[in-house]
């Protein structure tokens, strides 16, 4: 007898997104596709999206599969048939959204970093745990989580299979800034991004790292540069991408981001976070150093994770390389046969199907806001330690 469940058995869970662009593009694949290959407790729908402009909003929801568009946020989270709201706008709208969404009786599913500054996070986190009292449910997007190989490091490490954690290596490099004329957007503007390259991809390796090693970040001494300190004014902006006029306005945010890490192990950690590392795509990489063995993952070869034991014999110690595509790896049985290895967009649609069971099953969701504040703090403490120099507490 098989166990699945008709859709018209399933509780209905309406979605409506908030923002359309590059990240509304990726959450929208990932609600379209995870019922599809995973047989999720709850039937969603795609029901509305909004964005700044009505017409945008629509043109959004014909192209990427919801049933409509909203003129606002507030109109939004105000429908009888959206249950969750997904938030895929800049930092400094997070909080007001979240907020309403939640004592509105939504769940909430939020773009990272989870605001702009540790107060606003923390206003997220006192509405999250008030929402959760009466089962409504709060998530941060800290997608690269849901890769498979990154899964697999964290259960190595919990296993302890490299044994005590002395080393953290991570860094994540990016380069479509290099070009000095790039024009300007909303993530060079710190009013609407709270921080530069430090917030928008180092959270990402704050987060991860923090993660497969179960441990948190209690201090740090940190280093912030812009190189570039005026770009031309976009007339049209979309994405990463835009076309420039002669004008050119102010970078308010940082270039480049380099910190020291203490874990609460007593594990040494060294960060690097830029979009100016010429020729690096979207290259996040991870190494963990420990008493028994090592771990390494590049995000630009996202199938593979590369495993040293240090207990086996020195004539045949190595790496090894683990392509993580069996049925047996986390997420890989709902997908291809072994060695079709996935994508970008994968660990999107593993973030729905993690966040729709949390809800049937009433469990909390992981990360939680409370996760997503715990990297604001760390963002916060490299910040002030670029600013004065000393060593900070997050």
């Amino acid at each position: 007898m098989s166990d699945h469940v008709s859709d018209t058995e399933r509780p209905r869970l309406g979605v409506g997104m908030v923002g359309h662009s590059f990240m509304g593009a990726a959450h929208s694949q990932a609600w379209r596709t995870a019922p599809h290959f995973f047989d999720l407790p709850m039937r969603t729908e795609m029901t509305t999206v909004a964005g700044r402009r009505l017409a945008t909003g629509q043109a959004a929801a014909d192209r990427l599969g919801w049933l409509g568009a909203d003129p606002t946020w507030q109109s939004l989270v105000a429908r009888d048939d959206v249950d969750l709201v997904d938030i895929c706008t800049p930092g400094n709208t997070h909080a007001e959204i979240a907020i309403a969404a939640l004592e509105a009786g939504k769940h909430v599913l939020c773009e990272k970093p989870l605001a702009n500054s540790v107060a606003e996070a923390e206003l997220m986190v006192a509405a999250a745990d008030k929402a959760a009292a009466h089962g409504v449910m709060a998530m941060v997007g800290f997608t690269y989580r849901r890769v498979p190989a990154v899964q697999l490091a964290r259960q190595l490490v919990a296993q302890g299979r490299i044994g005590t954690v002395r080393h953290v290596r991570a860094q994540y490099l990016q380069d479509w800034l290099a070009d000095e004329d790039t024009p300007l957007s909303w993530r060079l503007d710190r009013s609407q991004a709270g921080s530069g390259a430090l917030g928008d991809i180092g959270a990402h390796i704050i987060d991860l790292t923090q993660f497969i090693t179960g441990e948190a970040i209690v201090g740090v001494s940190g280093l912030l540069e812009t190189f570039v300190t005026e770009r031309p004014v976009a007339q049209e902006f979309s994405g990463l991408s835009g076309v420039a006029g002669t004008e050119r306005g102010p970078v308010s945010v940082d270039d480049a981001a380099a910190f020291l890490a203490r874990f609460s192990s007593g594990a040494m950690g060294v960060f690097e976070a830029t979009r100016f590392a010429g020729g690096r795509k979207n290259a996040i990489r991870v190494e963990i150093n420990g008493s028994l063995g090592s771990l390494a993952f590049d995000f630009e070869d996202m199938n593979v994770l590369n495993f040293f034991d240090a207990t086996e014999p020195a004539a045949v110690a190595g790496f090894r390389r683990i392509v993580v595509t069996e049925a047996e790896h986390p997420y890989i049985a709902h997908w291809w046969p072994a060695g079709h290895g996935l994508g970008y967009e994968h660990a999107f649609t593993h973030q729905v199907v993690d966040l729709v069971g949390a809800i049937a099953g009433g469990t909390p969701p992981a990360p939680s806001f409370r996760d997503g504040l715990a990297v604001q703090k760390v963002l916060d403490a490299v910040e002030r330690s670029a600013s004065d120099g000393a060593w900070r507490e997050p």
